[in-house]
């Protein structure tokens, strides 16, 4: 099962109100925004969100793509790629698999939770 394409960026930052100033002023309009210095910024015209959030002075930052799937149970990953951790619930509330690419660098594959049965 291929992906529906890349549907958002986390964007890793020193420092929230810098970060989310910089976006603003290229158009990027805040969706929500949590209680710890982290939160989504869409764009008017469409495309990805970007999540940003607040990280410690002393971590290394990253930029990490997600990409969306409609089925956890049917998404395999390349054989190329390296998963980090199989899919599994998230707080936001999805289910996420993290693979690495071939250099390394973090892909988060997103699906919604199953239905609850009941």
């Amino acid at each position: 099962m291929a992906t529906d394409g890349i549907e958002g960026l986390l964007i890793e930052t020193h420092n929230w109100g810098k970060t989310v100033a910089f976006w603003k002023a290229l158009g990027y309009e805040i969706e929500f925004e949590t209680d710890h210095h982290s939160g989504r910024l869409r764009h008017p015209a469409g495309g990805p969100y970007l999540f940003v959030a607040e990280r410690p002075l002393d971590q290394v930052l990253k930029v990490v793509p997600a990409v969306s799937v409609k089925d956890a149970s049917r998404f395999s990953p390349p054989s190329s790629a390296t998963v980090l951790h199989p899919f599994e619930p998230q707080h936001w509330p999805a289910l996420e698999m993290l693979l690495a690419d071939p250099d390394g660098r973090d892909l988060s594959v997103q699906a919604p939770l199953p239905a609850s049965r009941g």
